[in-house]
């Protein structure tokens, strides 16, 4: 289940609303906003999907989601609805799927960043363990800006597994580890299903993980600073499989 069952934001909202996968029990509005541009936007969405929405005063908002920035809106929700690994092999069976597996992420907003840009470079799920990770929250939910809504979010009890049926359904699994010896663009993503491994910054991707990957690669740094946020350094891999995509054409 979510920590929050709660989405803020109006970017957030439109798209959480656009999206039609989630179950709105209600959406509040700041009463001095009413007529906001986006607000009137999120109405006209929730009028249109029958859901009701209800203006309130303010500090209703700031009892409700306390130490953030809600913007005048808040949508009450129902938890999402996770996806089983196997359903996503079965969905995606006869086109390209690639993935994000995420060992040990325990930071909202590194999760939320993460799956934004996972959607902007056509991943289709992120791959969570139901233990030692940050869960889908109202944070992430934020900080996504709303791509939350748009790609497959996958929890299992052993990534370890995960990853061996990967494997199975013929996906190259590509860990990123600053001790590996090939660079991130050494690889070739435009002929393969892959799925890509992301650490914690403070302990790395699991051994375990790491002896079961096909490549393992770096993001070669010009100085010894060595401290490349995850969803930065997650965004950068991504971007290389997309540019290749697009000058293969």
């Amino acid at each position: 289940m979510t920590e929050n069952l709660y989405i803020y934001g109006k970017n957030a909202v439109i798209e959480a609303l656009r999206s039609g996968t989630r179950n709105f029990n209600k959406i509040l509005i700041a009463d001095s906003m009413r007529f906001d541009e986006k607000n009137e936007q999120i109405k006209s969405l929730a009028k249109d999907s029958g859901i009701i929405f209800q203006f309130v005063k303010k500090e209703k908002l700031n009892q409700i989601a306390p130490l953030v920035q809600h913007q005048g809106v808040i949508a009450l929700i129902s938890p999402i609805q996770y996806t089983e690994l196997e359903n996503f092999l079965e969905t995606f069976k006869d086109e390209s799927a690639p993935l994000i597996i995420l060992d040990g992420i325990e930071d909202s907003h590194n999760l939320g960043a993460i799956i934004r840009s996972a959607v902007c470079a056509g991943i289709k799920g992120i791959i969570l363990p139901s233990r030692r990770s940050a869960q889908i929250n109202s944070t992430v939910e934020k900080t996504s800006a709303g791509a939350i809504n748009r790609i497959s979010i996958i929890k299992v009890n052993s990534l370890v597994n995960a990853v061996q049926k990967l494997q199975e359904h013929n996906y190259w699994v590509i860990a990123s580890d600053h001790h590996a010896n090939d660079n991130y663009f050494d690889i070739d993503y435009t002929d393969m299903n892959f799925a890509i491994i992301m650490g914690a910054e403070h302990s790395g991707i699991s051994k375990s993980l790491l002896k079961l990957a096909d490549y393992r690669v770096k993001i070669p740094m010009l100085t010894n600073f060595n401290s490349l946020n995850v969803s930065n350094a997650t965004a950068i891999i991504l971007f290389e499989s997309v540019k290749q995509k697009l000058t293969k054409k």
